[in-house]
């Protein structure tokens, strides 16, 4: 029997056949990010997210930050943001205009109009229920941040793409809620933060670990590894950079009013002699270009190691203006190498732990001075206004692995080679000019920033 052959599709009906797949494919992947949590976490389980991978620029000395670059916006630009797991909230200069902002390296951050307005969990989650700072559930979601060296940020909550490159090649734009900033300020210092904003990675819910996490890519995961040398590289997501083995783990301290990541108790030691100092709760903090001691844990520890010094060469270096604390040799030090054999580790033995132990060698709580000086970079919380709040800076947390695990509540750390950085985080921050741009959100009569 002869059958009817079936009309060959020309090339024009291919590349439509052809477009059409492509178009409805790469929508859905581009849009995951905007539609309802368990779509969202179905297109995740199917491979869409995994890791993120953020090569990190910057040192303690004498930069004193770290930052990531990330590109935001339609169409995406690049921003300096400095890392900070001290807080939840990611924000950026805007251009609101501006009323008082810092140098920065880019262009302001011009706000889309999708502002996020009171009645949105991520405001209330910034306020407590009786200082939401609302007449209306349609106002926008105002904010203003303050931390702990007396810098501040005030602004407005927007929403806006971030593009980005996952570890298993994806590409998503998912839309992320962050601070409009239009009045920055910032502590006296002589090297000014040269960032375009903070990028918020505690354990809040408009921390961007907590969105992305929401949103169903990637694992409520974080880990940073940076280097003495300057640079290393942040994660966010699946445990697959972490060692099987070697990482001490310590379950994270609880506090419904803190949404920082606190240690403790923990008793400190010089090298093998304990000091008088225990029961020290800790907060891992690389918003902190140094770590800070209450007084009298600064004071104890000061003491201990000045004893100890009595027996070496080193005197006082009161000229040396750099910090508080600074020591000279015979001769000018070159770098820590120089002063290793001058200093004990300081070390946290954490007692609710199994005595599990967070070694400092001199490289995380020293640095040499353009003087060729060494100075503590420990410093008196107390005197600043931090209290009873002892925090571990950038500077006690270089050449480790450093993971943040909010899914099983606890704190690991492994020394690593943090000039090392994975192969997988090439570009993980890139402009994608085929993400669809959403639907305006319309705000309230204060729209206008």
């Amino acid at each position: 029997m002869n059958k009817e052959r079936k009309p060959v599709p020309t090339s024009v009906e291919m590349m439509i056949v052809f477009l059409v797949i492509f178009f409805t494919t790469f929508q859905g992947s581009f849009g995951v990010a905007n539609q309802p949590h368990k779509q969202a976490k179905s297109k995740a389980a199917n491979g869409f997210g995994s890791s993120l991978i953020f090569p990190v620029t910057g040192d303690v000395y004498p930069k004193g930050y770290y930052h990531v670059t990330l590109n935001i916006g339609r169409p995406p630009k690049p921003y300096f943001l400095d890392i900070d797991t001290g807080s939840d909230l990611t924000w950026l200069q805007c251009d609101a205009p501006c009323t008082k902002c810092t140098p920065a390296p880019h262009t302001l951050y011009k706000p889309n109009k999708e502002l996020v307005k009171c009645n949105d969990p991520l405001c209330a989650s910034l306020h407590w229920p009786e200082n939401m700072p609302c007449e209306s559930p349609n106002d926008q979601c105002d904010y203003d941040v303050q931390y702990a060296d007396y810098g501040s940020s005030m602004g407005v909550l927007v929403r806006d793409t971030f593009p980005l490159r996952f570890t298993n090649g994806s590409v998503l734009g998912p839309h992320l809620t962050f601070g409009c900033g239009y009045n920055q300020e910032v502590p006296d210092s002589i090297h000014l933060p040269y960032t375009d904003g903070v990028l918020g990675l505690a354990n809040g819910k408009s921390s961007i670990v907590s969105q992305l996490h929401e949103l169903g890519l990637t694992r409520n995961i974080l880990g940073h590894c940076l280097s003495t040398k300057g640079g290393g590289f942040l994660f966010i997501g699946d445990d697959d950079l972490i060692p099987s083995s070697e990482v001490i783990w310590i379950p994270m301290l609880h506090n419904p009013s803190e949404k920082r990541y606190m240690l403790g108790p923990a008793r400190l030691l010089y090298g093998r002699q304990a000091t008088r100092v225990k029961g020290l709760p800790v907060v891992f903090d690389t918003g902190s270009t140094y770590s800070y001691f209450n007084s009298d844990a600064y004071k104890a520890t000061l003491s201990t190691i000045e004893n100890y010094l009595n027996v070496n060469q080193l005197k006082d270096a009161a000229e040396d203006q750099s910090l508080p604390v600074c020591w000279k040799g015979t001769k000018p030090f070159k770098s820590i190498r120089d002063v290793k054999n001058y200093f004990k580790p300081l070390i946290l033995n954490f007692t609710n732990a199994k005595n599990l132990q967070l070694q400092l060698p001199p490289e995380a709580y020293l640095i040499i001075t353009e003087h060729g000086n060494a100075c503590l970079g420990i410093l008196n919380g107390t005197e600043v206004g931090l209290r009873n709040l002892n925090i571990l800076g950038d500077i006690s947390l270089q050449d480790k692995m450093v993971i943040y695990d909010n899914e099983k509540q606890q704190i690991g750390w492994v020394t690593a080679n943090c000039d090392i950085i994975p192969k997988s985080s090439l570009s993980p921050s890139l402009s994608v000019p085929s993400l669809q741009r959403p639907p305006a959100t319309r705000g309230s009569q204060k729209e206008d920033l």
